[in-house]
């Protein structure tokens, strides 16, 4: 398959979004959902649940930053040509407030601030079901040139 004929970014993620049997990733391991695609920005939406606590039984603070690599990553995704790749080089993550497990919606969104040939950047923001900020983050990611 040349290049020509691998889907862009954009394409490759609202077809994993639309699809009925989503591949077996990080997306169902969360239950993602709600997405949200657009070059650029991408938002995916989860569900809090017990097995996201930590110890003082509010959610773990690497769901939240599982959520904004995933939106990050998936805007700076969404820029891409076909064949070209990425990988997270950075995330930084600060907490606002701490969330229950008793089911509470989170909508992680994130934003390209730019995209280069070598390397891209993104902020992201989870907010709570009330709209208010859990957890905003940022990225830089490596971009990986089609062999």
């Amino acid at each position: 398959m040349t290049n020509h004929e691998l889907p862009s970014g954009l394409d490759l993620l609202k077809a994993i979004t639309a699809a009925e049997d989503r591949p077996i990733g990080i997306w169902s391991l969360l239950g993602m959902d709600d997405a949200q695609i657009r070059e650029g920005e991408v938002s995916f939406t989860i569900t809090t649940r017990p097995d996201f606590a930590n110890p003082l039984g509010t959610v773990h603070g690497g769901i939240c930053a599982t959520l904004l690599d995933s939106v990050m990553g998936c805007a700076v995704h969404s820029t891409l040509g076909p064949g070209v790749g990425y990988s997270t080089l950075e995330l930084k993550v600060n907490y606002i407030r701490m969330v229950p497990t008793d089911g509470r919606r989170l909508i992680g969104t994130g934003t390209v601030i730019h995209g280069g040939r070598s390397t891209a950047t993104a902020e992201g923001r989870v907010v709570d079901d009330q709209g208010r900020l859990v957890a905003p983050g940022t990225t830089t990611c490596l971009i990986h040139a089609p062999q």
